[in-house]
């Protein structure tokens, strides 16, 4: 597997980004270490592009005819490797070397079975997928759940589409659509779609948090749908007026904190310690946190509600989004995977290239990362880092210089949950060599 290759572009006009995003890919592509012909795109565009979603596709499907497989969706904001695109028409492409008997796209109209076999009748078995979906499509989170279902490991990673106009997504296969599904041309209105892969295509991935806790985490011990009555057999309410430090007898000052203030649900563990425990205790959330919002507050029941179910054993803990607790997860993450991919052993070359400031860094095939995928809550880029572009600045000074796409979601997937506020970063990793 060699690196993928991967451009991006702004302009008002669609024709002229996918000019200069053309331009990059083929100039990758003619480098030695990159791809030459590769068989998958992941396209995103920003939501300034959506309603010509399919005349994009169309040409870019001309214009690389090796390309024969595709997939993405549409983002207020996309991202590629130490840049972003909030506000503005701009497009990203990364074009993966990977065996097209290793993967399928799939889509409403050419979904994979239940077991994670794909329809074509070559014996195909998803390992993970990479996911795209429409926020509006109802009952997402079960659709969610039961498509991890279909994967060996049971793990998903990808995004809610994120649109002020038309919400799409981008799926066209080669292997073509089930019988009696109709006719497909790649770009899908609703429901999800992605990518399904193999189990021998190696890929890491980690979820990043962007809120700290305000508070300790307690026991949920009584509760009413998502209304959370009790916490560690105390008010809830009253825990998180005490915590806040806020009484709702001075609602001037209570507002602000209150509309500041998030939930972060830990699901019971069978151990009581699940895999975020370690992180808790440090004042980070772990990767089985989901924040939610809370939705308001009940007086008379002492009760808070929260933009999920709230069962009866799951941990909870206030919290809040926390610009450096934020940056410092997603470097530990990034980290995490360098250390796991980089070989303890380098010669002189080696050590220099991994070493080399980004001025001098280039994509290199050492760093045993082909491409990487960042899936970003819309509401963590730009402002909430401290400047344009600077969450995926620090995604590069932390990771190294490396092809990546993704694009800003109003909801981000991984293993078989719906998350807020959290970063999903998945590379495709190389053999050791």
């Amino acid at each position: 597997m060699k690196l993928f290759p991967y451009a991006h572009a702004t302009h008002p006009q669609w024709r002229m980004a996918a000019a200069l995003v053309l331009a990059q890919l083929r100039a990758r592509m003619a480098l030695p270490d990159h791809a030459a012909s590769p068989s998958l795109g992941l396209l995103y565009i920003t939501d300034r592009y959506a309603d010509e979603a399919q005349a994009i596709l169309e040409h870019l499907c001309a214009e690389l005819p090796e390309v024969t497989d595709w997939a993405g969706t549409v983002g207020v904001g996309i991202a590629s490797n130490n840049v972003e695109y909030f506000d503005e028409p701009a497009m990203a492409v990364m074009l993966c070397d990977l065996d097209p008997a290793r993967y399928r796209v799939f889509s409403g109209v050419a979904p994979l079975g239940a077991s994670g076999r794909s329809g074509d009748g070559e014996g195909f078995v998803a390992h993970t997928a990479l996911v795209h979906a429409d926020g509006q499509t109802p009952e997402l989170a079960d659709l969610i759940a039961e498509m991890a279902d279909r994967t060996a490991s049971g793990y998903l990673f990808g995004g809610l589409a994120s649109s002020r106009g038309s919400t799409v997504q981008f799926a066209l296969g080669s292997h073509g659509n089930l019988r009696g599904q109709g006719a497909s041309a790649g770009v899908f209105h609703g429901g999800l779609s992605g990518v399904a892969f193999a189990g021998d295509v190696g890929i890491l991935s980690r979820v990043t948090q962007g809120a700290q806790p305000v508070g300790a985490e307690r026991t949920i011990t009584a509760a009413d749908g998502n209304l959370v009555l009790a916490l560690d057999g105390q008010p809830a309410l009253d825990v998180l007026l005490q915590e806040r430090g806020i009484s709702l007898d001075q609602p001037a000052q209570a507002m602000p904190k209150l509309r500041a203030t998030l939930a972060g649900l830990r699901h019971a563990h069978p151990s009581g310690q699940g895999p975020g425990a370690a992180l808790a205790r440090r004042g980070q959330f772990g990767p089985d946190v989901m924040v939610r919002h809370l939705i308001g507050v009940d007086p008379q029941r002492r009760g808070v509600a929260i933009g999920d179910m709230a069962p009866v054993g799951s941990r909870l803990a206030f919290c809040e989004r926390h610009t450096e607790a934020a940056r410092a997860d997603l470097t530990r993450i990034c980290a995490e995977l360098r250390e796991e991919l980089e070989p303890e052993a380098q010669d002189h070359a080696l050590a220099h290239a991994l070493a080399a400031s980004e001025a001098e860094s280039v994509p290199h095939p050492a760093r045993r990362i082909a491409g990487a995928v960042y899936v970003s809550c819309a509401g963590r880029g730009g402002p909430h880092f401290g400047a344009p572009s600077a969450e995926l600045q620090v995604v590069r000074r932390a990771l190294g210089d490396v092809p990546l796409v993704g694009f800003f979601a109003g909801g981000e997937i991984a293993y078989h949950r719906l998350y807020g506020y959290t970063g999903v970063l998945t590379v495709f990793t190389t053999p050791a060599g």
